[in-house]
């Protein structure tokens, strides 16, 4: 068992999707607040929702594509650099959208671009072909936020998809999902962080070593593993 515990948020946006910041910004920012690890995950969105955004004459704020292998390269650079200039580990990865159908799915530690047309069951067959995490996020109302769009299929499938992500959203920014803790699902607790002020959220905490594989073992088991809500006492 490793002696420390890790704080960590998986759920992150840069400007490469509707973020407000650049990436480089964001890692300084979790970097200077000691975070142990981070994932970010910028969209990629469905072709229908894409289309719509085109003919309505606004861009659709996900990265294409043909984007999609820069981008990825951009992480891989950050996270040498968030390693040496913070001991920080920085997981690639990204949130695959689904706006026709509502549903969006973290995908984490992933290398390759995966179609957020396709099926559930085939985004998460397909995430776990590349040997990463899939989280399904914010499954649930947000019930503080009454303008928050509703993304149910999830939930409305949770008995089906129970055992087929590796964790649920238990908490997303100020929310707490407690339907996902009373039905005992895998969980992590994440900021779905677009601005820089939503780092003061919820949080995962993970009792391993600080590398990838034994924080994505940690979390497909779920054991050694909390939350906690990070607040600015300054």
């Amino acid at each position: 068992m490793a002696d420390q515990w890790l704080f960590c948020d998986f759920h992150i946006h840069t400007d490469s999707s509707d973020g407000a910041h650049p990436l480089v910004e964001i890692v300084d920012l979790y970097g200077n607040h000691r975070f142990d690890v981070i994932a970010i995950t910028d969209h990629i969105i469905d072709s229908q929702c894409a289309e719509e955004s085109r003919a309505a004459g606004s861009r659709p704020y996900a990265i294409p594509e043909g984007a999609f292998h820069d981008y990825l390269h951009r992480l891989w650079h950050e996270k040498k650099r968030a390693w040496r200039e913070y001991n920080m580990l920085v997981i690639p990865g990204a949130e695959i959208t689904n706006n026709t159908e509502q549903y969006h799915i973290l995908a984490l530690d992933i290398k390759e671009y995966i179609r957020p047309d396709l099926k559930v069951p085939e985004i998460v067959d397909a995430i776990h072909a590349q040997e990463g995490i899939a989280v399904a996020c914010h499954p649930h109302y947000k019930g503080e936020v009454e303008t928050q769009p509703v993304y149910a299929h999830l939930w409305e499938h949770h008995k089906e998809y129970r055992d087929l992500f590796d964790a649920w959203e238990v908490a997303n920014r100020d929310s707490l999902f407690d339907v996902v803790g009373l039905r005992k699902f895998n969980y992590v607790a994440n900021s779905d962080l677009h601005d820089k002020s939503q780092i003061y959220s919820w949080k995962t905490m993970l009792n391993c070593e600080k590398n990838t594989e034994a924080v994505k073992e940690t979390i497909r088991a779920n054991k050694r593993i909390g939350i906690c809500l990070f607040r600015n006492h300054e």
